[in-house]
């Protein structure tokens, strides 16, 4: 039986030989976590098995590299959540609205941001919602319903800490300005 190996060696294993059986150990690993992570994001199953698939296809063909810089989950967790970022580029608004509103019928415990997000379908703030920037709701999505502090937002999304907070003040006042 063999020793396991730490996350650094299976990447590099796969970085280096195209080792199978260390890609197939890393995504034994982290595939599960990664899955129910984008699945708190996002409520379309078949797009988190999607992006969940790219990211792994991404470290197999050595399209992303791990520097050895702070925890494998966390490097795994941006290239996620980027690639889910960039396919909800792609969606049409009505589909990121309903994917946002989907999310937030799944919690259990219910914020004050939630109930107005759930009970507003195609009232004024949804559509302020849906005008904002694909950076601006990232943010807003990361601080505000994921509730992620301004560093863990950061590391999240790729962004220094600074431009979280610039994103934030710009998303609310946006906001402010198209409810008022």
């Amino acid at each position: 039986m063999s020793e396991t190996r730490s996350d650094a060696e299976l990447l590099r294993a796969i970085a280096a030989d195209r080792d199978r059986h260390a890609f197939e150990e890393l995504f034994r690993r982290y595939a599960p976590w990664l899955t129910a992570r984008l699945r708190g994001r996002c409520a379309d199953a078949g797009v988190v098995d999607d992006i969940v698939q790219e990211t792994f296809l991404a470290i197999w063909r050595g399209k992303a590299r791990y520097r050895e810089e702070g925890e494998v989950a966390g490097w795994l967790w941006r290239i996620g959540s980027r690639r889910l970022v960039d396919a909800q580029r792609g969606d049409g608004a009505r589909g990121r609205l309903r994917q946002a509103l989907a999310r937030l019928r799944h919690r259990d415990e219910v914020s004050a941001e939630d109930r107005v997000l759930a009970g507003v379908e195609h009232g004024d703030l949804a559509g302020a919602l849906v005008r904002l920037s694909p950076e601006l709701r990232a943010v807003l999505q990361a601080t505000v319903i994921d509730g992620l502090t301004t560093r863990e937002a950061a590391d999240l999304l790729g962004i220094p800490p600074g431009t979280v907070k610039t994103r934030a003040m710009r998303a609310r006042k946006q906001l402010r300005e198209a409810l008022a």
